[in-house]
């Protein structure tokens, strides 16, 4: 089954930028969906941002619409997101993950639907 590994976490300062990756080896079993989710303690998993990675439809997460960037790196087999301008609120363990689709899906952005996770990735944003 596929795998998913993340990095990039850490502490940074607010109005900076994050580059976070996750690497995806193994089979994806059709497994087309791929996104970024976030998660503070007691609150609800959101969606960040999702991809298709069959079709390229992407979809974002309300609270940081304008301001991430979601992309695939086929050659490097890795899955990025960039956040910025980075504010105290995106504090979070981030973790990326992913779920069957192929090129007619529209991937859902409810964590309920992914069944592939990463480690997770723990960002602190600084003001």
């Amino acid at each position: 089954q596929v795998q998913l590994v993340e990095s990039g976490g850490g502490s940074v300062q607010a109005g900076g930028s994050l580059r976070l990756s996750c690497a995806v080896s193994g089979p994806t079993d059709d497994r087309q969906c791929m996104g970024w989710f976030r998660q503070v303690p007691e609150k609800e998993r959101e969606a960040v941002a999702i991809i298709n990675t069959a079709n390229r439809r992407i979809r974002y997460g309300a609270s940081v619409k304008g301001r991430v960037t979601i992309s695939k790196d086929n050659a490097e087999n890795t899955l990025n997101l960039e956040l910025n301008p980075l504010e105290p609120e995106d504090t979070a363990v981030y973790d990326c993950a992913a779920a069957l689709g192929d090129v007619r899906t529209h991937c859902s952005v409810q964590s309920t639907a992914y069944d592939r996770w990463g480690q997770g990735t723990r960002v602190t944003v600084s003001s």
